[in-house]
């Protein structure tokens, strides 16, 4: 309840009358303050004119105005700053750690909102907020997206700076590391993650002038060039053809070498994936991809047009799998290259961040205004979280906007973060509009 106390403070929900203090006192709210949601006061730098007195300070917020004692504001002299103490339920007359009488106001929740936030969240309905969709406007909507594919983007940013923490600084590795991750399609993700991380690029490096090589470090790194990994009706198959062999013998020896240890091949996830998503396929073509140094961080960051990107980051699987999807079972010769969307997705997933992260790494702001016009020149991303939005109404134009309604899924309407939301704000905003007409 103190979350939408807090709402209906910040937004000037406030009843239809006078606001005063406890004492009587007339409330003139002129600025809210700054919303804290960290420790310390509720909000920050507000200004209220109290009785023709203009205070600058912090507002705190309790339900109940005990509360400031129950929590021991009364002790912190972070508190001690506090102009304002909003309560739903006036039961105390708290002091500050310095011993001053706080004012206080009491504050109720307008009619309805309470019910129509519950209404949020309870819902079967995804997203709750359907039914006002069509009628948002569009400056509204831009501005919303806007700003969450920026959150989105900074998300994605701070993961990558977590993985260049875990690489020493290396920016190359972490860019090898996301890129791997992102070939894993969601289903895989955490798999290649962990693949990669176990793979030392600079005992690789000696090695980048044969694929053959790299394939093996790769596969065994896998775990993948175990007998196990391979399903029993295809051993015999697999022994066979002597390719297994070969870059089994072959990693043996590299893996002696440079002191690795492959991950269990039980990480990987095979179950209702289609065969060109297998793991075999897509380390294969991380090989040829590494292999050809098309894909180095230098090489993408100079990358000026989508296009580029896409020569870049095209490759294909080596000889053996354009006729196997794993070893020892045979299937009609292809190349098994990208498709032209999961193209996209890479694009999207590990270009676009990285080059944004980069950019703010290198304080280059070219880098991070291309990672934007990258986003608005590529297609939307097609899935059910972008299909639900466009049942509602939502325009969706390109891939920024596909990158925003995810974030707005995942961090908002699946926390029931109504509260956080602009369209959230425009539900409750209207429903509180009706009540009170």
């Amino acid at each position: 309840m103190e979350k939408l106390i807090h709402y209906v403070w910040k937004h000037k929900m406030y009843p239809l009358r006078e606001l005063n203090t406890t004492f009587g006192e007339p409330i003139d709210v002129i600025d809210t303050g700054l919303y804290n949601r960290n420790a310390g006061p509720d909000f920050f730098n507000a200004k209220i004119k109290i009785d023709n007195t203009l205070w600058v300070g912090n507002v705190e917020i309790h339900e109940k105005a005990s509360d400031w004692y129950a929590h021991g504001h009364h002790l912190d002299a972070a508190y001690n700053n506090t102009v304002l103490h909003v309560c739903r339920i006036i039961d105390s007359e708290p002091r500050t750690c310095d011993g001053r009488l706080l004012k206080q106001m009491q504050l109720d929740i307008p009619e309805g909102l309470e019910k129509h936030y519950h209404e949020l969240l309870t819902i079967d309905q995804y997203p709750p907020c359907y039914k006002i969709i069509p009628d948002l406007s569009r400056l509204m909507v831009h501005s919303w997206m806007s700003a969450l594919q920026t959150e989105r983007l900074e998300q994605k940013t701070q993961a990558i700076q977590k993985r260049v923490e875990k690489c020493n600084g290396s920016w190359e590795t972490a860019l090898f590391i996301t890129l791997a991750r992102n070939y894993g399609f969601g289903i895989n993700g955490d798999a290649f993650e962990k693949w990669a991380q176990s793979i030392p690029l600079s005992s690789v490096a000696h090695h980048r002038d044969d694929l053959f090589q790299i394939e093996a470090i790769f596969m065994g790194q896998a775990g993948l060039l175990e007998l196990d990994s391979i399903p029993t009706r295809y051993h015999q198959e697999a022994l066979n053809e002597g390719y297994f062999a070969k870059l089994r013998n072959e990693y043996l020896y590299l893996s002696h070498k440079f002191s690795m240890k492959p991950i269990d091949f039980k990480w990987w996830k095979f179950l209702r994936l289609r065969p060109q998503n297998f793991p075999h396929i897509r380390i294969s073509q991380l090989a040829n991809l590494y292999y050809s140094k098309k894909a180095g961080l230098s090489l993408l960051m100079d990358c000026k047009t989508i296009k580029e990107v896409e020569d870049a980051l095209n490759t294909h699987v080596t000889p053996y799998w354009e006729t196997h999807y794993t070893f020892g079972s045979i299937s009609e010769k292809n190349q098994k290259q990208l498709s032209q969307h999961s193209l996209n997705l890479i694009i999207i997933n590990t270009v676009v961040p990285v080059l944004f992260a980069y950019g703010r790494y290198k304080m280059n702001e070219k880098l991070c205004d291309r990672a934007f016009d990258f986003l608005e020149q590529l297609k939307a991303e097609d899935n059910h979280i972008v299909r639900t939005w466009k049942e509602c109404g939502l325009d969706v134009e390109n891939a920024g906007d596909s990158q925003a309604l995810i974030q707005l899924k995942l961090e908002y309407c699946d926390k029931k973060d109504c509260l956080r939301c602009r369209m959230g704000y425009e539900y409750l905003k209207s429903k509180v509009k009706k009540t009170n007409s």
